[in-house]
């Protein structure tokens, strides 16, 4: 008997507990309309928990090529506003000659931490980083070739703002660029700007993202219109398309990326 009250009195103490944990207020969040090209880490000030699924796929036409994308993505919140991120992207491409590229592009890492949430001015800011390894091109012709050929380090900055139903978004930051072989950092600058109108009482939304890249000196510059349809409360699946407003190679492309996020 003595064992039984020990075993009724702890599960008593758990499930207090437990409900004490429960009724506690979740952390303040700002709903903003998330880039579906460039995604982040995690929705800005995520709650412990949440997670993410992602898979895609996307084409695109450039000047002498033609490349198909696909990836898987999962991400999840490891604390409160602390988001983490692990992408495995795989390119298959062939070009005008008829050479072929079939290869998994490397080893994607990210972490976004949501350092400020204002729900009076529906605002929210964030700094985060993220860290790619590349896998070496495979060549059957050469020994002992490399697993990986080079890193790309990226640093960035969030903010978002809402105008009632319209989300705003700008990500923004350096990207180093570093190649094992050649010992050579190149260093490039990103700027994603974003507009979105989110369909009252849904999750569902409409917009476009601006993506802005200075590389080697020369701006390129894409515009993707997207749109965000909820199939469930925890299903979703964007669709994007890419038209260049300046650039030398890229000619259009077009992404599509179905999200789930599970209960937590």
């Amino acid at each position: 008997m003595k064992l039984l009250y020990t075993i009724l009195f702890s599960l008593f103490i758990y499930t207090f507990s437990f409900a004490q944990v429960s009724i506690l207020p979740k952390p303040a969040k700002v709903k903003h309309a998330e880039p579906l090209y460039l995604d982040l880490m995690r929705d800005l000030g995520a709650r412990k928990g949440e997670a993410e699924f992602n898979v895609g796929y996307g084409t695109g036409r450039f000047k002498n090529r033609v490349e198909h994308h696909t990836f898987v993505e999962y991400e999840w919140a490891v604390a409160n506003r602390l988001g983490l991120e692990i992408e495995i992207p795989v390119l298959f491409a062939k070009d005008d000659l008829g050479h072929s590229t079939n290869r998994v592009e490397g080893l994607k890492f990210g972490t976004q931490y949501t350092f400020l949430v204002d729900e009076k001015r529906q605002t929210s800011l964030a700094i985060g980083y993220v860290h790619e390894m590349e896998f070496g091109k495979s060549n059957p012709n050469v020994r002992n070739t490399p697993l990986f050929e080079g890193l790309i380090s990226s640093p960035f900055f969030i903010a978002a703002k809402n105008f009632n139903q319209i989300s705003t978004l700008i990500y923004t930051g350096p990207e180093f660029e570093y190649g094992f072989k050649s010992r050579e950092m190149q260093t490039n600058f990103v700027l994603n700007a974003n507009i979105h109108y989110m369909v009252p009482n849904s999750s569902h939304y409409i917009g476009i993202e601006n993506d802005m890249r200075m590389e080697h000196g020369h701006l390129e510059y894409i515009m993707r219109p997207q749109a965000k349809l909820a199939l469930s409360p925890q299903i979703a699946v964007g669709l994007v398309c890419g038209v260049p407003i300046k650039s030398d190679e890229f000619q259009m492309d077009f992404m599509t990326r179905l999200i789930w996020e599970p209960k937590f």
